[in-house]
């Protein structure tokens, strides 16, 4: 089977406490469940908590884009900073609001203010009768951007013709929040001139960069995961399988790495009737790997430009796929002009990389073993004294790939680890920030021999953080957010004809010292069976 097909229908290009609500009516009972899809079906949906918001604080709204995509022409406009609020804000929350009818893939989006990226998105797919949803995104650490005049653009590459009607119809908006922030925000956010090179201001303390990694565009690097080394027989092949690894350098030097979330689109693994009303894990509201830079710091606050690269490394030489922006998150000294410091450590393993293909009679397999470890340190001599950063971060990724002939079955099971550990030593006691992200995906699409097509999936997304000061724990919380879905239709016959069912499903949990979020959603055929919260 083609891999077009097989794997995904994108034909187009969280922080914590993101959100995507849905618009629909409350979870319906069993007896008010079609025995297959309709046309028509539940407004876009997710279990991820809404951004919180101050409740007796005044508040401003601005509007960044209105506009309808039809073809791969952004839209360009103009954004002023509101009156009325002040030029601080508690919280700032970006919406997007979208509506889309007809027939449409999956597309890629995302929404610059002044060159930086503030929202990666993609889309759902439509119902004939058409749907709408919402994505909401805490964006207080861009503050320094909005308080300015700057230039907006926005893309969601979309295409309009006979077949494919959906026009995409957003609406993005800012409300600002006065007050103070709950938690530090940058002084600057910073992009890369000419997409390689970076100056900071020369009293840099703390340096974080954004990278909104994704895989896509409709060929083999938008699954990523499922590609295989020569000489296995697979539809899509890569130099050493499937292993990526994010990778930022510093003037040529490697200094920090991560492990790419496995995004699942709206017509991933084949099958849009897993993803209708409930997305995978982070679909509409991508969020960016972060690298914490401040051991670089001292280097890059001697006044001049320099070189910021970010790679993905296993992508096959020569093809692209990958799109990764970056921000730079700026904190500064307010009582010195110049910091001053040096990179005192940078010691990276061997990259691990072992992907064994096992042939058989009809049946394949590819076992991969792979992973990497990367320690950075430096310190920067502030007006409040010399402050030591040591950032740790081990990747590893294993996977089972087993396919057979004509690819009628294709099944992964794979599990990505992200470990992150960054102390900062200024005086007392050190402080240490650890936080352990783990990602699955477990899932088999097969094609009978009547051509109907079924897809089982799981999807992880979980996160486990702990903050300590000496080495006693000052504060803690876990995220374990879980989809499962399984969807059946008919191919090669028109729309009405699939005779489509799927169920699908997702529990998002985030507890710990600050407290508990739990919420769980069920669908069947399209419509919302179940939507119940509480810890």
């Amino acid at each position: 089977m083609r891999k077009r097909i097989v794997m995904s229908m994108l034909a187009g290009a969280t922080l914590l406490a993101s959100a995507l609500l849905g618009t629909g009516a409350p979870a319906a009972r069993a007896a008010d469940v079609p025995a297959e899809f309709g046309t028509d079906w539940h407004d876009p949906v997710t279990a991820a908590p809404p951004v919180s918001v101050p409740k007796e604080a005044k508040s401003c709204q601005v509007t960044l884009a209105e506009a309808q995509f039809r073809d791969f022409t952004p839209y360009r406009g103009t954004y002023t900073p509101p009156q009325g609020c002040g030029d601080r804000w508690s919280k700032v929350v970006l919406r997007l609001d979208g509506k889309v009818k007809g027939r449409q893939y999956d597309r890629l989006g995302y929404l610059h203010v002044g060159g930086v990226e503030v929202l990666r998105t993609s889309t759902p797919e439509p119902s004939p009768d058409g749907i709408e949803w919402h994505v909401e995104k805490d964006v207080t650490r861009y503050s320094d951007t909005f308080r300015s005049t700057q230039d907006v653009e926005m893309l969601i590459g979309n295409v309009v013709d006979d077949t494919y009607t959906g026009v995409i119809d957003v609406k993005a908006t800012l409300t600002f929040y006065a007050g103070r922030p709950e938690a530090s925000v940058p002084d600057k956010v910073l992009t890369l001139a000419d997409g390689t090179t970076l100056t900071t201001p020369r009293n840099s303390e703390r340096i974080v960069a954004e990278v909104y990694a994704t895989g896509s565009g409709g060929g083999c690097e938008e699954f990523w995961y499922l590609t295989v080394a020569d000489p296995a027989s697979y539809s899509c092949k890569a130099d050493k399988g499937p292993y990526r690894e994010v990778q930022i350098k510093v003037d040529g030097q490697l200094a920090g790495i991560a492990a790419p979330f496995p995004n699942v689109w709206t017509g991933g693994w084949s099958n849009p009737f897993l993803w209708y009303v409930v997305p995978g894990p982070r679909a509409f509201d991508v969020k960016p790997i972060e690298y914490d830079l401040t051991p670089f710091a001292g280097l890059l606050n001697d006044g001049r430009p320099h070189s910021v690269e970010v790679s993905v490394a296993g992508v096959p030489e020569g093809q692209s796929g990958w799109s990764a922006p970056v921000n730079v998150l700026v904190w500064q000294d307010a009582h010195r002009a110049h910091v001053t410091g040096k990179v005192t450590e940078v010691k990276a393993s061997e990259p691990a990389n072992s992907s064994v293909y096992t042939p058989g009679s009809g049946e394949y397999r590819v076992d991969t073993d792979a992973g990497h470890r990367l320690t950075v340190a430096g310190y920067v001599d502030t007006s409040h004294g010399r402050v030591t950063t040591t950032v740790g971060r081990t990747l590893a990724n294993t996977s089972v790939h087993r396919w057979n002939d004509g690819e009628t079955t294709d099944a992964l099971d794979a599990t990505w680890t992200d470990d992150q550990s960054v102390t900062v030593r200024a005086g007392g006691a050190p402080r240490t920030t650890r936080t352990d992200r783990t990602y699955t995906m477990s899932g088999a699409i097969t094609v009978g021999t009547d051509d109907r097509l079924r897809t089982v999936l799981t999807l992880g997304d979980r996160a486990a953080v702990t903050e300590a000061r000496g080495g006693r724990r000052t504060g803690w919380s876990r995220l374990d957010d879980t989809y499962s879905g399984d969807a059946t239709y008919t191919l090669n016959v028109p729309r009405d004809q699939r005779h489509a069912v799927g169920r699908s499903s997702e529990r998002y949990r985030l507890y710990g010292s600050d407290g508990c979020y739990d919420r769980s959603l069920a669908t069947e055929q399209g419509v919302l069976t179940v939507d119940r919260s509480g810890c």
